[in-house]
């Protein structure tokens, strides 16, 4: 068989869709089932447009934030620690043992080191001047 390396900015959706099916299946053959359940927490105005929020999955008894925003004039309020409780507290329910975060803002990273998060990795330089930083927490599942 004759394979080609293929380097593209533009992957299509199918394309992306084998590597994630294949990555899927291999998982669950080593390890079991994810049990991959996305999961957001919304911070709505009096309106009910989304000004911030956090949007993660749970899988394999973890809690993974992948982002969490807030819009700049809610800032300051511990709105941050909100959304992270209450994730927290989804997780658990689902029966997670454990939540992770990253960061390169230092402003987040001591929110989220408030909320009990503990640094266990860091990458240098990422961005450049800055660190990604790996911070974790242990839930107390709930099932």
């Amino acid at each position: 068989m004759d394979i080609a390396i293929d380097v593209t900015a533009a992957p299509q959706a199918e394309d992306l869709a084998v590597i994630s099916a294949g990555l899927t299946d291999f998982n669950e053959s080593d390890v079991g089932p994810s049990g991959r359940v996305p999961l957001a927490v919304l911070l709505r105005d009096e309106t009910g447009v989304v000004r911030g929020g956090l949007s993660g999955t749970t899988a394999w008894g973890w809690l993974y934030v992948q982002w969490l925003f807030v819009a700049e004039p809610l800032r300051g309020q511990g709105l941050a620690g909100r959304l992270l409780a209450a994730a927290e507290a989804e997780a658990e329910a689902r029966g997670c043992h454990g939540a992770f975060i990253d960061t390169f803002n230092p402003k987040a990273e001591s929110a989220y080191r408030r909320q009990g998060y503990e640094v266990f990795g860091v990458l240098p330089d990422f961005p450049v001047g800055r660190r990604r930083v790996f911070l974790q927490k242990p839930l107390v599942p709930r099932r």
